[in-house]
């Protein structure tokens, strides 16, 4: 069996790795070449069985080839059905001449909504689609195909820039927007289209996974048809019962009878924020979490409590099978029918499966019941098979349902924790649906409990210890950082969460004052984890290694933790070091590299130098719980292991300044620049410099040069485009023009500069002035800098356009090379190549990825 389950997983991981996929046609044909040889393998097992095969088959090296047929096989196997999946679903994918157009859908909301400031997101199943010609008369064109799962968002009220760039009133989303409901409304779509960043999140696999294949927004502008609720259906009652338990825990937790009459408002405010743990924990539902209480829980390494997990549903399925099992002996006749034990494990599983499936069905969830499921299959069936075959038969299944769980960090944190409880388990026993903790809690005797207590309490410190010793090397793999009181954290947050919290919450279902009790258990719990959070040796953050170093860390984290002698133990010490020491490659001394990330439209953009870094604008705000620093910039900085020495905001423009709280946040000693007035809030947040042309610094032999606006701009009222920061770097041998959102005053203004005052505009990069707005890029601007390379820094299919064509004629007229985020993903320059950019689109290029036309 390890044979074949090996070569299940590494031919599906394999697959992954493609850029394009294969037609249809070749992955049926490695299948069925598969299925040829694991057939023959089949019969010659079976022969050796039965002792029909000759005596030389009988021989060890004549299996060792069987073996390996059956791997290479299986291998393939795996690799032509996830292939040919792959190709099966993306038949369904948005047609790029729809995007854009208006299309009048029928579907059903196939999802609870979320709610946001600006309105609703929800996933509608779409029926049926028509193209809209003319809007206002009426008129339409033939039906046309939709795949069938999209994401929609329905903005409401005040609304600038859609119509015209004019401001408008849009009507706004229903109070209550319930799945099952049939709605017909107009929508523009596009294909799933995220942001491209070394080591970020991947939106488009995310998606992918989800079975979604386009996005858009409701049309509900004053000239659109308005919205219109057809009916209401039978389908999706289980997201519909999720919605409603989810608003009766706000509705209830969010009122002043739920609270003590003398809570003053900020106690009323963080108890309506522990409504959203126990509405996670409850629903599944993680938007309801605040951000700021998600930043606590990844500080203290407890963020995979506070969402429906593998831990919740272990437990959940350990509490179910316990009372499933009590109740069972409660009836003599039913166990004569049926084992206890077994009635238990059966039950056990069941229940779990239903609470992840009101839960929402999330990956996490499919991966863990399928885990217990195949485990206690095997458990049924009396098999007593070696803990690597076991935890290798778990992983192979969840990889033959969801063969993606592969490339997410939550499957790789699960499999590889499980595998080191099993690998380090003294005992050496079987597996186990349920935690070693909880089966000594069942064979607790009444006279030896407080033995049995402190057995279960050293047990889970010790597990907990050592699944964090071990991947903590993976942690900073996948996330460049490590909990350093993420031991203490959770060996009080665990018990606390799964037999406290969580049960309290569940209970709430069926007795909404319970909520209450769960919500000041939640808060108990916050305020000592914000405590941890505070330390100043709360986290590590390092640069994140590459991944054979990576590997050899983990393979070290492990061997500290195995039950062997010290002797052996100590062997991992040195496989730890370098994952610790490990730092990115830096440009050398005189020389300097250029990050512009993928934020969408906006500016964000990271120079390095042999010692320093740099961080030009922090890009968009998409709402008040997300922004360009938290999601893209934060984490680019911790993968490479920077401290910015300096942060310089060009204007105060949002698609500028969106994310600069967060990243002044995570950058403490970092000199802020910046051309926002005195009375800005963000003076208040921390106070910034002026950028002034004659501004001049050098690090590492790289000179920076600030060349606008002028010290006596700042005395008359200006536009903030007209006040941004102008930033020249250069090296001996190349130069970056970084401009902000000047507009073409400016850009004479320069331009004058560089005859009357000898300022050196030529460079060898430019970032692309108002994202390529027909206001910038002049002529005269053009020829004075003389690029070799711009990049524009806009959002695909935009609302503003950019850049705009007669723009990308200026630069083409000139032989400019034109790198735009939306094909590029983050671009990655240095001095080194002056003529060479990186696109990270096309660096980690997968065929789940948009191919942007």
């Amino acid at each position: 069996m390890f044979p074949i389950l090996l070569g299940w997983v590494l031919g599906s991981a394999l697959q992954l790795g493609q850029a394009d996929l294969y037609p249809s046609s070749i992955y049926a044909s490695i299948c069925a070449i598969a299925s040829v040889f694991i057939v023959y393998s089949a019969i010659k097992i079976i022969a050796k069985k039965t002792g029909k095969a000759p005596a030389k088959n009988l021989d060890a090296t004549r299996s060792v080839a069987v073996s390996a047929v059956l791997f290479f096989a299986c291998a393939a196997l795996a690799f032509g059905l996830t292939g040919w999946r792959a190709t099966a679903y993306a038949v369904h994918t948005l047609s790029p001449a729809l995007e854009g157009s208006d299309v009048q859908v029928v579907g059903i909301v196939a999802a609870m909504p979320q709610a946001s400031e600006s309105g609703l997101r929800f996933r509608l199943e779409v029926e049926s689609a028509t193209l809209l010609t003319d809007q206002v008369a009426g008129e339409s064109a033939a039906p046309v195909k939709l795949p069938p799962l999209i994401d929609l968002s329905w903005y409401g009220g005040a609304f600038n820039g859609a119509w015209g760039g004019q401001v408008v009133e849009l009507q706004r989303p229903p109070a209550r927007l319930l799945p099952g409901e049939r709605w017909q409304m107009t929508v523009r779509l596009k294909a799933p289209h995220g942001n491209s960043n070394p080591g970020g999140f991947d939106y488009e696999l995310y998606l992918w996974e989800q079975g979604v294949q386009a996005t858009g927004y409701v049309r509900a502008g004053p000239r659109d048809t308005p919205p219109s609720r057809l009916a209401d259906t039978w389908q999706h009652p289980v997201e519909r019962m999720r919605l409603k338990v989810r608003d009766a825990i706000f509705a209830t937790l969010a009122t002043p009878t739920s609270a003590s009459h003398n809570r003053d408002a900020g106690e009323v405010k963080n108890h309506t924020r522990d409504a959203g743990v126990v509405a996670a924990l409850v629903t599944g539902d993680q938007h309801a979490i605040d951000r700021a209480d998600w930043e606590v829980f990844r500080i203290t390494g407890v963020a995979h409590l506070m969402s429906i997990s593998g831990l919740h549903i272990t437990m959940f399925a350990w509490g179910a099978a316990w009372l499933v099992g009590w109740l069972w002996r409660r009836s003599a006749r039913l166990c004569l029918v049926f084992p206890a034990p077994t009635a238990a494990l059966i039950g056990g599983v069941l229940l779990a499966t239903m609470y992840a499936i009101f839960s929402g069905w999330g990956v996490p969830s499919q991966r863990t019941i399928w885990m217990l499921a195949t485990i206690s299959l095997l458990r049924l069936t009396g098999k007593r098979w070696p803990w690597p075959t076991v935890w290798l038969l778990a992983c192979a299944v969840v990889v033959a349902f969801d063969p993606w769980a592969l490339l997410q960090a939550g499957f790789w944190l699960s499999f590889v924790a499980v595998g080191v409880l099993f690998a380090t388990d003294v005992s050496n026993q079987a597996p186990h649906v349920m935690p070693a903790h909880a089966r000594q809690g069942l064979t607790a005797s009444a006279a030896g409990r407080w033995h049995q207590f402190k057995t279960v309490l050293w047990q889970s410190t010790r597990e907990q210890g050592v699944i964090t010793g071990a991947l903590s090397p993976l942690t900073l793999l996948l996330f460049g950082q490590v909990s350093v009181v993420g031991l203490i954290a959770n060996v009080v947050a665990i018990p606390w969460v799964t037999l406290v919290v969580t049960p309290l919450s569940m209970l709430g279902t069926l007795y909404a004052p319970i909520w209450g009790l769960a919500a000041w258990a939640t808060h108990a719990l916050s305020g000592y984890l914000a405590y941890l959070a505070k330390l100043p040796f709360a986290t590590v953050s390092v640069a994140t290694p590459i991944l054979f170093v990576s590997a050899a860390g983990l393979i070290g984290g492990v061997l500290l933790v195995m039950p062997w002698p010290w002797r052996l133990r100590v062997l991992g010490l040195p496989l730890l070091l370098p994952v610790i020491l490990w730092q990115a490659p830096r440009p050398e001394v005189g020389q300097f590299e250029l990050l512009a990330a993928d934020i969408g439209q906006g500016n964000a953009v990271i120079v390095r130098t042999a010692s320093h870094a740099l961080v030009y604008d922090a890009g968009p705000r998409f709402s008040t719980e997300s922004d360009a620093g938290h999601r893209v910039l934060v984490p680019l900085l911790r993968s490479l292991g920077e401290r910015a020495d300096t942060v310089m905001l060009s204007h105060r423009d949002m698609d500028h300044a969106g994310g600069i709280k967060s990243v002044l946040s995570t950058q403490p000693a970092a000199h802020f620049i910046s051309s926002i007035e005195n009375t800005h809030e963000l003076q208040l947040f921390r106070p910034a410099t002026r950028c002034t042309a004659g501004q001049h610094w050098q690090w590492d032999g790289v000179d920076f040069d600030v060349l606008h606006p002028h010290a006596q701009d700042y005395e008359s009222p200006q536009k903030s485009n007209a006040m941004s920061c102008v930033l020249r770097i250069s090296s001996h041998q190349s130069s970056a023009l970084l401009v902000g959102d000047i507009e073409q005053a400016q850009e004479a203004r320069l331009v004058a500069d560089q005859v009357a005052h000898g300022v050196v505009l030529q460079s060898d990069v430019l970032l692309a002035p108002h994202h390529g707005s027909k206001t910038s890029s002049s002529t005269a601007f053009l020829d004075a800098v003389k690029p070799s390379t711009a990049i524009f820094q806009v959002g695909y299919r935009n609302r503003f356009r950019h850049p705009a064509p007669v723009v990308l004629a200026r630069y083409q007229e000139r032989n400019i090379q034109i790198i735009d985020s939306a094909h590029c993903g983050a671009a990655s320059w240095s001095s080194v190549a002056p003529r060479k950019i990186a696109c990270q689109r096309q660096v980690a290029r997968r065929y789940w990825h948009h191919h942007v036309p």
